[in-house]
This record gives structure tokens, sequence and C-alpha cells, in this order.
């Protein structure tokens, strides 16, 4: 592929992704979670650190509380850095920090959660990839209303020519005394390469309810993003425009997450 269509193809992602901006809004919303992202394969290599760092901006959202104590969603900023270190080729260890700045506040620190991931040896250009990431952490009454939280999420998907496919259920429980069911999320992304360095896709981030009894699929949070990876020198990017298709949802938000491994 000659450099001049691939960056022709580069400015069409980015003009996609303009124009999911013209599209119509929709109801009330719930706050977007420190971190949207499909889990994939990636990892860092046996003795290697990295950093994410996680943004998102809802553009448009509830300006109300939905429980006692929440920092409603509308015009917060969120900053999550996420420090991982590859322990061996299939396991590696992360740390999230959750901070967040609300209209005419001062930034706040959310919390901090550890996580462990391991990815089942395989092929990393075609074929089959899975393994599983668990989650645990103490954040604000601002952002959860429960302290204590763990979250087990699976790691499946397929890569064939140009296409990746990934889906991520997620068990979501929590820690703390009373804190509520056992809920599902279930994410997922459908990516395909203009280049080597390159990807246009869909992700969807979906709330189900609880595991013993799943809610309607018009209740809860369900958001669709527009997303574009791109691979600089030394970075990876991940930009997308969300769009809630419920009433708990965030109506439009924005995500950019830049890592790099040191």
């Amino acid at each position: 592929m000659n450099s001049s269509s691939s960056r022709a193809r580069v400015h069409g992602a980015i003009g996609i992704l303009l124009l999911a901006g013209a599209v119509s809004v929709a109801p009330p919303a719930m706050a977007a979670p420190e971190e949207i992202q499909v889990y994939l394969d990636d990892m860092s290599a046996p003795g290697q650190f990295g950093v994410d760092v996680h943004n998102n901006y809802v553009f448009s959202g509830a300006s109300t509380p939905g429980y006692a104590g929440e920092q409603p969603p509308r015009h917060v900023y969120r900053l999550t850095p996420e420090f991982y270190y590859g322990v061996s080729d299939t396991l590696e260890l992360g740390l999230y920090v959750l901070s967040s700045r609300a209209p005419n506040a001062d930034p706040k620190v959310d919390g901090a959660k550890v996580r462990i991931k391991y990815i089942a040896p395989h092929d990393k250009t075609q074929g089959m990839f899975w393994g599983a990431n668990l989650e645990i952490g103490k954040t604000s009454l601002r952002v959860s209303p429960t302290a204590w939280n763990a979250e087990l999420k699976g790691i499946l998907g397929y890569r064939t020519g140009p296409w990746t496919l990934a889906v991520n259920p997620n068990i979501d429980w929590s820690l703390s005394r009373h804190g509520g069911p056992v809920t599902l999320d279930v994410d997922a992304k459908i990516a395909y390469a203009l280049n080597d360095k390159t990807q246009i896709g869909v992700e969807t981030y979906n709330e189900l309810g609880p595991l013993s009894h799943l809610d309607p699929l018009r209740k809860n949070s369900k958001t669709l993003f527009v997303a574009l990876d791109h691979e600089f020198d030394r970075f990876d990017v991940n930009v997308g425009i969300g769009k809630g298709l419920t009433s708990e949802a965030d109506r439009w938000l924005l995500k950019f997450i830049v890592g790099t491994h040191f």
C-alpha cells in the first residue's frame, strides 16, 4: 500500500469520527467509567514497564446525581493513569489511579485499583486469542455507591486478514457489605486495519444488570463508539466518540487513551 493511499484512508477514518457528531442526541445519562476500553491480547514483555493514560469527557449527560453522593457526569473530565509490568509472556500486573474534575471544582483523586491479566499463548497475527483480567479496588462515593469492588473480565478475540473481533464479558461484584447483586456487562469491538499502524472500528459497552436475572435490553447504560487506533513511533493512541443508546447512558462523550512502554 503506497503512502498517499494510507494517508487518504487515515483521513477518511478521522472524517468518520467527526461525522459521528452529526447524529441527534438521546435522553438523560449515567456516569462514564474511568476506563472505556475493550481488552485485546496486548501485553508488556517480561520485565518491561508501561503506562496508558485514560481520558474521557462527558459533553452531554445527567446534571443531577443518580444516588446520594454521586458526582453527576455532565461536563466531568476523568483522568486515569494505568501503570503495568510484564511478569512473563502470559502474565501482566497493573495499577490504576482514578481522578476526575467536575465543572467549577478542583481535581479530586477517586481511588485506585490493581489488576492481574493473563493471555494464553497464541498466534499474534491470525486466529483466536483468549485470556482474563481480574481487578480489585477502592473508590470514592463520587464514582461508586460501594467502596470496595471487583471485576472479572473475560477476553475473547479473533483475527482474520485485516479484521479483529473481540468480546469482553465482565462480571462485577462488590466486596463491601450490602454491596448489591453480581452484575454482567458485555463489551465488544470490531476493527479493520487500514494499514499496519492504523485501525478504525466500532466499540460497544453494555450493562445487562444482575447476573441472576438480566434486565431488558432497553434498560441500563449502553453506549456505541466509533474509534480510531494508531501507532506512532513510541506511542499507541485510541480515540473515540461515543453516543448513549439508552436513557441511563451518557448522551455524548469523548475518550482518548495514549500508551507507551519504558
